[in-house]
């Protein structure tokens, strides 16, 4: 979808700049940003070539982006010795500036704007009818709950395309992939909300059995949140510098119609969650937590399997007026 997006939305006989630069923002440690930011690498080059520019091909620059906690070291580390472009990393968060204004020339972002920049300070008052008491996500809880995340990413996500609308050329391009919800649908019904709901429940067992304290559950709340196809637009849409070329909901599973593998749904949260548990509870229940969801998710996993078939991740391209 992003080679296609290059070939018939990227214009580049609109940039007049050497080099070409691109930025993942929230790149993690890799290999997955390598992987990404090759293909568009290669697929830039194709379109040169394309439009008869080999002569002006362009070097190419990739800005690497994530949080000063970010393990940058590991990802210099293991940078592939045959890529085609030079590397710089650009630590800070991605709500707020990180390049200054009108030089990068294509954005992207894959499963990172999920994350809030907070938890809503609501969910921690218990005299706020937001309160999360027992619950770690707005799956399950009141409409005050939901409505306090979706005013935190909304908060968010103005500040971040403020930001990017200012940093990309014009003409530049920005790709976001993003857990979200189809229209319409409760996060109840959605893969990511059954899985946070089921992560609170063995939380609360193991409450029961004293290994952690109630307390400390009610204190916790994942700051995540899925959006919908119409939240996103009307975001964009406020932004008056940003133009939709697609947008879709698209299903990343290779097998939809295969049953559920308990194990590896609790491995594949535990790779991107295991951080923010281990921060608040301690790593000492981390192994347990999951095992426990493993087989939480198996109990569960009719629920699962008839969850909503629309597609769980959102493809989002953007262009810069």
């Amino acid at each position: 979808m992003i080679e296609e997006a290059i070939a018939k939305k990227l214009d580049v006989k609109c940039f007049s700049s050497n080099p070409f630069r691109l930025a993942d923002l929230g790149c993690s440690v890799g290999p997955n940003t390598f992987i990404a930011m090759q293909h568009i690498v290669e697929a830039v080059e194709r379109k040169y070539l394309a439009q008869g520019l080999k002569s002006e091909m362009p070097e190419f620059q990739v800005f690497f982006n994530d949080h000063v906690a970010n393990d940058f070291n590991t990802l210099f580390a293991s940078l592939p010795t045959q890529r085609r472009y030079f590397a710089c990393g650009v630590p800070g968060s991605f709500h707020g500036r990180l390049f200054p204004e009108s030089s990068i020339h294509f954005m992207f972002s894959s499963h990172a704007l999920h994350w809030l920049s907070k938890v809503p300070e609501e969910l921690l008052d218990k005299n706020s009818p937001a309160w999360n008491r027992g619950r770690i996500h707005y799956t399950s809880g009141p409409e005050e709950v939901s409505h306090a995340y979706a005013a935190q990413f909304e908060h968010d996500m103005e500040i971040f395309l403020s930001a990017r609308a200012k940093e990309l050329v014009i003409g530049g391009m920005i790709v976001l992939i993003i857990p979200a919800l189809p229209n319409g649908i409760p996060a109840s019904q959605n893969p990511f909300g059954i899985m946070f709901d089921l992560l609170g429940a063995s939380l609360m067992d193991m409450a029961k059995e004293g290994l952690i304290s109630e307390a400390e559950v009610d204190s916790f709340n994942l700051p995540i949140h899925l959006a919908s196809p119409k939240q996103m637009t009307e975001l964009v849409e406020r932004n008056e510098c940003l133009i939709i070329e697609r947008m879709e909901l698209v299903d990343p599973r290779s097998n939809p119609a295969g049953p559920i593998n308990g194990k590896e749904c609790a491995m594949f949260l535990r790779a991107g969650l295991e951080g923010v548990f281990a921060q608040h509870f301690g790593s000492g229940i981390i192994d347990q937590l999951f095992d426990r969801l493993s087989k939480k998710i198996m109990e569960s996993s009719h629920q699962l399997e008839s969850g909503n078939k629309e597609g769980t991740l959102l493809f989002v391209l953007l262009r810069r007026k």
